[in-house]
C-alpha cells in the first residue's frame, strides 16, 4: 500500500519484490492501482521498487534496509538515495545492510519518537551482527529500547513467530502479537511502559506467523 507522507499526501511505489516472483507467488501481488481506485485514493506514483514493510519512518527520518539498492539495480546508489530522500521529504534516510531476503525493516526497528526507536532484543545473535547493527543505530543518531524476541530455532522456517515488534499501532491501542510463550507478558509489559496512556491489547498469532509476517505486515493504517 502507499506510503503516507503527510495528511493528504501518499507516494505509491511499484510492489514487485524479488522474493513473489516464483510462480506460485505471484498471484499473490496486489494489485495496488484497483485498490487505489476502490478507496477513492489519489496518489503520486513512483516506479521505484519498494514494499512498505521495508520503510519504517517518522516525520523526519526514514530507516530502510539495503535491499531497496538489490531491486533497483538500473539507478546509482547516489540517484536512489535522492530519490527516496525527495519522495519521502526527509533529510535523513539511514539504510542498513541486512542479510535478509525479504529485507522489511519493520521488523527490526520501530520508531516511538524522532530520536529513540523499538528494536529486538539481538543478544542470542552473533556478535558481528549485533555490532553492526548498533553502529547503524548509533550512525542514524538514535536510541533505542529492546522489544523481547522469540524465534524458531530453525533457520530454515519463514515463521515470524517471536517477533513481537511487529505490532500494530493505532491512534489509541497497540494491538501486540502474542504466541502463547512465557515471553508474552514480558513483551506486553515493555509496550506498556513505552505506550503509556493508551490500550494495549493482545491477540494470538501463532497461525498468522507461519506464513512470514504478523499485524503490521497485514495491516495499513493513516494518520487523519
Amino acid at each position: 500500500m502507499p506510503v503516507q507522507i503527510s495528511k493528504d499526501k501518499f507516494v505509491r511505489f511499484t510492489y514487485n519484490p524479488d522474493y513473489l516472483q516464483p510462480k506460485k507467488y505471484k498471484k499473490t501481488i496486489s494489485d495496488v492501482d484497483s485498490i487505489c481506485k476502490a478507496i477513492n485514493l489519489t496518489t503520486i506514483k513512483s516506479k521505484l521498487i519498494v514494499d512498505g514493510g521495508n520503510v519504517s519512518r517518522t516525520t523526519d527520518k526514514v530507516i530502510m534496509c539495503d535491499k531497496v539498492f538489490h531491486e533497483n539495480k538500473h539507478l546509482s546508489e547516489r540517484n536512489l538515495i535522492k530519490q527516496l530522500k525527495n519522495l519521502f521529504e526527509v533529510d535523513k534516510l539511514s539504510l542498513w545492510d541486512v542479510n535478509d531476503f525479504i529485507g522489511h525493516a519493520d521488523g527490526m526497528v520501530r520508531f516511538i519518537d524522532s530520536d529513540t526507536v523499538l528494536i529486538n532484543d539481538y543478544s542470542k545473535e552473533n556478535a558481528e551482527f549485533q555490532r553492526c547493527f548498533r553502529m547503524s543505530l548509533h550512525n542514524a543518531g538514535l536510541d533505542w529500547i529492546e522489544l523481547p524476541y522469540n524465534p524458531p530455532n530453525d533457520p530454515k522456517l519463514i515463521s515470524a513467530k517471536g517477533l513481537y515488534l511487529n505490532y500494530l499501532q493505532m491512534e489509541q491501542a497497540v494491538i501486540v502479537p502474542t504466541f502463547k510463550t512465557k515471553i508474552d507478558d514480558k513483551a506486553v509489559k515493555v509496550l506498556e511502559q513505552v505506550f503509556k496512556g493508551q490500550t494495549i491489547a493482545t491477540v494470538d498469532s501463532n497461525e498468522l506467523a507461519d506464513e512470514g509476517g504478523i499485524l503490521n505486515c497485514i495491516s495499513w493504517n493513516i494518520t487523519a
